[in-house]
C-alpha cells in the first residue's frame, strides 16, 4: 500500500479509498468457437474460503468469465459453460484438471483431462520412487505417457494388468478389524483411475480438425491457465496478504479485466 502512495504521490486512506470503491467493468462477451481450458485456484488456505474460478479461451488466449466461490463445486463449472453458451459461444473442447465429476457434466462436449495432473495422481499413490516390481512397471509406463499416442498406452496398460491381474486382486485381512482389503490398495487406486480417466486423457489426439485458426489444437494440460493465469495472479495475492477478503477479490477482478489486454 506504502508503495501505491509513494507512485502516485498520494496518501494511504487516498489509496485504500479508491481500491474500496473500484468496481470491475462488465465482461465484453464475443461470441464465437472457443477451446476453453478451466480450473480453480484458492488464496492462502482453504479454510479462507476465498477462491477463483476461471475459464480461459486457448486460442485468443482470453479470459472469458470468472466466479468467485468459496468452495470448488460442478456446479460452479456448469453455470458458467451454460452462460457462456446462452450468450453464444460455441464450445469446441474443454480442457479440465479432472475435478471429479465433470466428465459427466461436460460429456456433450470434447473433454482432455490434464495429463500432468494425472501423472500427479499415480505419482501419489506410487510414489516416485516404488520398491514394488508391479508399481516400478507401472511407472515405466507412464514416463513416456505425455508423448505417447492412446493405443501404445492403452496396449501397455492392458499388457501390465494381464501381467499383474492376479496380484491386484490379492487381498489380506486386518488383525484388528477381521476385514478383508486390498494387499495393495495405492497401486489398485492408480490402475483404478488410469482406466477411469482414459476415455478422456488423449482427447487432444482425436480432435485435431475443429476449424480453429491455424496452429491451434486441444491442449494435453491445463497449463494455459495454472501457470499461465494462477501462478501469476498467486504472486500479487502474495504481495497483498494483509488485505481484507473483500480487497483481495477486487484485486482479482482487475488482474483478469486487464489479463488479455496485457498480452
Amino acid at each position: 500500500m506504502s508503495n501505491l502512495a509513494q507512485d502516485y504521490q498520494r496518501s494511504i486512506p487516498w489509496i485504500k479509498s479508491k481500491i474500496f470503491d473500484y468496481e470491475p467493468p462488465e465482461i465484453t462477451f464475443n461470441p464465437r468457437p472457443v477451446v476453453i481450458v478451466c480450473d480453480a485456484t484458492f488464496y492462502g488456505k482453504r479454510k479462507d474460503h476465498l477462491g477463483t474460478l476461471v475459464f480461459k479461451d486457448i486460442t485468443s488466449n482470453e479470459i472469458l468469465i470468472w466466479k468467485h466461490i468459496d468452495t470448488e463445486t460442478v456446479e460452479d463449472y456448469k453455470q458458467l459453460l451454460h452462460y457462456l453458451v446462452f450468450r453464444g459461444y460455441t464450445i469446441n473442447a474443454i480442457i479440465t484438471d479432472g475435478f471429479k465429476g465433470l466428465q459427466k457434466a461436460f460429456k456433450a462436449y470434447p473433454m482432455q483431462l490434464c495429463q500432468f495432473h494425472q501423472k500427479k495422481t499415480i505419482n501419489r499413490y506410487l510414489t516416485l520412487h516404488p520398491q514394488l516390481d508391479i508399481a516400478k512397471d507401472l511407472q515405466k509406463i507412464m514416463r513416456n505417457f505425455t508423448t505417447t499416442t492412446e493405443d501404445k498406452f492403452t496396449k501397455k496398460l492392458n499388457d501390465w494388468h494381464d501381467k499383474y491381474k492376479d496380484i491386484l486382486l490379492e487381498k489380506s485381512i486386518n488383525p484388528t478389524t477381521k476385514k478383508a482389503s486390498y494387499t495393495h490398495p495405492k497401486v489398485v487406486s492408480a490402475y483404478n483411475s488410469l482406466r477411469r480417466n482414459l476415455p478422456y486423457l488423449f482427447t487432444y489426439q482425436k480432435y485435431t480438425d475443429l476449424g480453429l485458426p491455424f496452429g491451434y489444437k486441444i491442449d494435453n494440460t491445463t497449463n494455459a491457465i495454472d501457470g499461465g493465469v494462477f501462478s501469476p495472479m498467486k504472486k500479487l495475492m502474495h504481495v497483498h496478504a494483509g488485505f481484507s477478503k473483500s480487497l483481495k477479490l477486487k484485486i482479482v477482478d482487475f488482474y483478469l479485466v486487464s489479463y488479455h489486454k496485457k498480452l
